[in-house]
């Protein structure tokens, strides 16, 4: 049976912090989201990740992503991948939710409405389909460090839900999360998983 995929959130930045979408504006951590990046790495060293020894690891381009990925200890291994970048959210770009509602006509949600002038649904999907095909190929665990939404999709399909599923799937910044297998069926084995984090409930 193929391995897991692991999924890692990248570290908070201003427009996370304050809610705007940040999809291929290249944002960089804050001072916390480094320091979250860090933590993180420590933990993904510590019993029972034990560093991922032979996992093939890769991330997002953009600063954000890539960044949380080399302070968490795997710069050295990734392979940048355009197929982990965060959507295209077009004219919602820099946005707030409440902001983009208000433009149109009091109600929206992404995952119903998508978005204007950017990358549809069904072309976010074929993105996460490529990560899910990519995953499930190797013999061996994959990590990849991206973006809420990407991440978001990508566990939807990988349960063979349709996209939009991804709505139920609340996301944290440096969130670690995995995609294994139970029964020989798709399965979530951890989930926004934030216990490394000092804020962390």
């Amino acid at each position: 049976m193929p391995g897991r995929i692991l999924l890692v959130r990248h570290g908070r930045t201003a427009w996370s912090v304050s809610g705007r979408h940040t999809g291929l504006t290249d944002v960089p951590l804050l001072d916390e989201g480094r320091e979250q990046a860090r933590v993180l790495g420590q933990r993904l060293r510590r019993v029972p990740w034990n560093d991922l020894p032979g996992a093939e690891v890769r991330t997002s381009p953009l600063s954000r992503a890539a960044e949380t990925c080399a302070l968490a200890g795997f710069g050295d291994r990734a392979t940048p991948w355009d197929a982990l970048l965060e959507w295209d959210y077009g004219r919602e770009e820099g946005l707030t939710t409440e902001e983009i509602a208000e433009q149109r006509g009091g109600d929206w949600v992404i995952w119903r409405d998508g978005v204007r002038d950017g990358e549809s649904m069904a072309r976010l999907a074929e993105r996460a389909d490529e990560v899910v095909a990519w995953a499930r190929a190797a013999d061996r665990d994959t990590v990849v460090f991206a973006h809420g939404h990407i991440l978001r999709a990508v566990a939807a399909r990988w349960l063979g839900q349709e996209v939009d599923f991804a709505a139920r799937l609340k996301l944290e910044a440096a969130a670690l999360s995995v995609l294994s297998w139970a029964y020989g069926e798709p399965a979530i084995e951890r989930w926004n998983d934030t216990a490394h984090l000092p804020d962390a409930a």
